[in-house]
């Protein structure tokens, strides 16, 4: 099948864009690889220090020879999608020293969870988390002891800070190793329900923690689609797992049998052997490209509108908002995963999963095949379900019919046209929306604003009654240099139920909402943010605002001479600056890019 047109002219506009930095990046890749275990080059003083406490695997350590794995993992027994990584190590240990290696803890990373800092000071942390997360695995993997490197991640920020760390060790073969989601408990849908009667004063404390704990159950992840999940779904569609790893359930005899694969072909792809496979000729503008369409068909995660252009620049690449907007435009929807559905995420792999969504994007032209994943083959064999046959571990070719076609379709029979994600422009400059889950006739709105400086105030608004009729909600100075750029995701219950009683309500802010955003319209991530003096800070109580995903217009309907001479506001930030750690971030906020240029204050240009 040839490339869909679409898929192919952003492809080539996305090379010429970067053709310098990749050039560059793919230069100091080939400058660092080595051809021999890297620890050789290590002093004896060196050495022995790497191998002090390494018992069993001392002897091949000393001896210099066999590829030696670095583990860079972000357990922690307090977020349930990680407390499943606690023993893989010595499964990796026993699985590299079977393949005639070895493998180490480089080192750890932290994992916050956006769950329990939900609309607390602490999401202000949740977003430079990730740049956090991306220096510590740089600096587990500088001890230059490592051959290829495993890395244990699953959630919001991890994985991108994880990738984004291991992109500047280019040279190094790495596979990315997940953990798997809970069971399912309390449907999604009932949960939304039960937050939103608690908004209203129709349901207790009690009974909200009741239906939160029934669906936060277990060692897992959540199993709606949101940024983690969407995170493993990327991961496939860029060829950075072993096939069908993404949704297994954790402590299952399969998933371990999958983390005993995921080592062994560590062990194989070093630049030790002859089918070298270095995680930055993996992640190329191709792979890239694929990440965003595969966004676009399961309705994926707004927050890697931020996290793709970050993992992007750490190769070398560079994409942007009409990227993601031209290939969401050219790719049908094939899943309905709650937020935007029913099911979730063990329904959909049920149903057939991401091989089934792979090998159909594939058959319409709409994912590159010819990227070098880390099992060893293309694209095609990405399109795979693992099955274990007793002990022995092989690979399926998926279903040729949905499982459940209310979850999961064909190319020929999908759900919408277009994907979910689409960029938005006009006076208050640039926006993403999320529509997937967000019903055609409330796709836009023409109100006037209500103004709110924190979700707090609007909220407070909220329970004095004071939120009547149809209006913009307008919360500023929520983005990357303001306050890191927390999810606003606490607003969720709140509009919801105004909109359920009749009135057209959406969302505007340059913060982020939730990897899963649903039902009602959220233009987010404006950009420039009201801190930098945005149109955002511009904005009036009453001041008219056309938000229309389907022209792709975010706009303020004010003459544009009053507009040009309006004073711009800026926010007061005094509250933001500490608290929950938050003082110790201001390096970040002060250097941070804007949320079209990733969010983050790691990379500087020169």
């Amino acid at each position: 099948m040839s490339l869909h047109p679409v898929v192919e002219r952003v492809t080539e506009r996305i090379r010429e864009r970067s053709r310098d930095s990749r050039r560059d990046y793919l230069e100091r890749i080939e400058a660092a690889r080595e051809r021999s275990p890297a620890r050789g080059r290590l002093s004896c003083g060196n050495l022995a220090h790497g191998f002090a406490a390494s018992g069993d695997d001392k002897p091949m350590l000393r001896g210099r020879r066999g590829p030696n794995i670095g583990i860079v993992t972000a357990y922690n027994d307090m977020l349930s999608a990680h407390q499943p990584f606690r023993n893989y190590p010595e499964l990796i240990r026993m699985a590299a020293r079977n393949a005639g290696g070895s493998a180490q803890v480089a080192g750890g990373v932290p994992a916050m969870c956006d769950g329990v800092t939900q609309g607390r000071a602490g999401m202000e942390l949740s977003l430079f988390s990730r740049d956090v997360i991306a220096m510590a695995t740089a600096v587990s993997l500088s001890h230059e002891m490592f051959d290829a490197a495993l890395l244990l991640g699953v959630c919001d920020k991890i994985v991108p800070g994880l990738l984004i760390g291991a992109l500047s060790f280019g040279h190094l073969p790495v596979i990315l190793v997940p953990a798997g989601p809970m069971p399912s408990g309390l449907p999604n849908k009932q949960k939304a329900q039960v937050r939103q009667a608690y908004a209203e004063g129709k349901a207790s404390e009690d009974e909200l923690l009741d239906a939160e704990s029934a669906s936060y159950h277990s060692p897992g992840t959540c199993t709606f689609y949101g940024t983690a999940n969407s995170n493993q779904m990327m991961m496939e569609m860029m060829g950075l797992h072993m096939p069908g790893t993404a949704f297994v359930p954790p402590n299952t005899p399969l998933r371990d049998a999958l983390t005993v694969a995921s080592t062994e072909q560590a062990c194989r792809i070093t630049g030790l052997g002859d089918d070298y496979r270095p995680i930055g000729h993996t992640v190329d503008e191709k792979a890239i490209v694929n990440a965003m369409v595969g966004l676009a068909a399961t309705g994926g995660s707004t927050n890697h509108a931020i996290h793709l252009v970050a993992i992007a620049r750490a190769a070398g690449i560079r994409i942007d908002w009409n990227d993601l907007d031209e290939l969401s435009r050219a790719t049908p929807l094939l899943t309905r995963i709650y937020p935007n559905g029913s099911a979730d995420v063990n329904h959909f792999a049920e149903a057939g999963g991401l091989p089934f969504v792979i090998r159909e994007l594939l058959s319409g032209g709409l994912l590159h095949p010819d990227i070098r994943c880390v099992h060893g083959g293309d694209l095609h064999d990405q399109a795979r379900q693992p099955v274990l046959d007793g002990t022995t571990l092989r690979w399926d070719t998926p279903p040729d019919t949905s499982g459940d076609s209310d979850v999961l379709r064909t190319l020929s029979q999908p759900f919408d046209a277009e994907g979910g994600l689409r960029k938005l422009e006009g006076n208050l400059g640039r926006a993403i929306v999320k529509v997937s889950a967000v019903a055609p006739e409330l796709r836009s709105i023409e109100a006037p604003a209500r103004i709110f400086e924190s979700q707090d105030a609007l909220l407070a608004a909220f329970k004095a009654d004071e939120l009547q009729g149809d209006f913009v909600a307008v919360v500023r100075g929520q983005g990357p240099r303001a306050n890191g750029m927390p999810e606003l995701h606490k607003l969720t219950p709140t509009l919801s139920a105004l909109q359920s009683r009749g009135q057209r309500v959406a969302l505007l802010t340059d913060g982020r909402m939730s990897g899963a955003s649903g039902t009602v319209l959220a233009a987010i991530h404006l950009t420039p943010e009201a801190a930098c003096g945005g149109g955002i800070a511009k904005l009036r109580e009453g001041d008219r605002i056309r938000i229309d995903s389907e022209a792709g217009e975010v706009v303020a309907l004010v003459d544009a001479g009053e507009w040009n001479a309006r004073e711009v506001l800026m926010p007061d930030l005094a509250s933001n600056r500490h608290g929950v750690g938050r003082e110790l971030f201001g390096l970040m906020r002060t250097n941070a890019a804007s949320a079209e240029d990733g969010g983050g204050a790691l990379f500087v240009e020169g």
